[in-house]
């Protein structure tokens, strides 16, 4: 039986942290695909390619190779054989993420071993277009949503708590040029699977958004 669990939504809606948890609870692989886009846009601004150069993007395409692996049950990144999980969530790399996640070379190279993956394991996979394309049959499909003021602050707070000098203001832009761009690209845009349920988190706790998606989940299994 088809177990996994597709939960989609814009930039800091809480995808990753309600997917690792409720993963944890169930005992299922968390999968972070916008951690592989951000290790391809890593890999692409090393090399001082514009993400605008969609031609340079395709050709450097082969120079990156990205894999997942598990280490104390965590997920780990690898690029080109280097852990990059650590310099993951860095804006330059958000930033670049949802620039090349436009182009299909891209996507098509990502949803490839994204499709893999959720044949070979029970997953939860988070991403922008996890219910739409890469997991069409997952069990249970969720669309995480919050107000880009609540997303905003909370990337805020994050990034303070690592002692980053950042803006409120500035953030809460971004978001809102990324939610643009992640929902007008005419591949795979971000959109709500007509099937997925939509949970927003503006108001919620984290414990609250588990607890409801784990309770989504043990009904779709019992069906």
């Amino acid at each position: 039986m088809n177990r996994n669990i597709a939960i989609d939504g814009p930039a800091g809606a809480g995808k990753s942290t309600i997917a690792k948890a409720v993963a944890k609870e169930k005992e299922l692989i968390y999968v972070d695909t916008g951690a592989m886009y951000r290790a391809l846009g890593i890999c692409f601004h090393r090399q001082g390619i514009d993400p605008e150069d969609e031609s340079r993007i395709v050709e450097a395409l082969p120079t990156a190779d990205v894999s997942i692996d598990y280490i104390n049950g965590e997920q780990q990144v690898i690029l080109n054989g280097e852990n990059v999980t650590g310099i993951l969530r860095t804006e330059e790399a958000g930033r670049m993420a949802s620039a090349i996640s436009k182009y299909a070379p891209v996507r098509e190279k990502m949803v490839e071993l994204q499709q893999k993956l959720g044949r070979e394991k029970a997953v939860v996979m988070d991403g922008r277009d996890i219910g739409t394309v890469v997991l069409p049959d997952a069990c249970l499909k969720i669309y995480l949503t919050a107000s880009v003021r609540v997303r905003a602050l909370r990337r805020y707070n994050e990034l303070t708590a690592k002692g980053e000098v950042c803006e409120l203001a500035v953030i809460e832009r971004d978001i809102e040029e990324r939610d643009y761009q992640d929902m007008h690209r005419e591949v795979s845009p971000l959109r709500q699977a007509d099937d997925a349920i939509l949970v927003d988190t503006s108001d919620m706790s984290i414990e609250e958004v588990v607890g409801a998606i784990v309770k989504l989940y043990e009904e779709a299994l019992a069906k």
